[in-house]
């Protein structure tokens, strides 16, 4: 992430791709592959690397008061 790139929403590489960008084509059943043509500056790891992501960003503790 850089405060000065992309508002400082996640990005790949350094690229102007938002990592949000690449999880909204997948949800909406774009491919693998219908991907890599659409943004040729990426690579397949650029996608598993999206996903792992936000894997990783979505697990987080709920608390909830007693």
């Amino acid at each position: 992430m850089d405060p000065a790139q992309c508002g400082g929403r996640p990005c790949i590489r350094g690229m102007r791709i938002r990592v949000k960008d690449v999880l909204e084509m997948l949800a909406d059943g774009a491919s693998q592959e219908e991907i890599l043509k659409d943004f040729p500056d990426l690579e397949a790891e650029d996608i598993r690397a999206a996903i792992a992501y936000a894997a990783r960003y979505t697990d987080h503790p709920v608390l909830t008061a007693a």
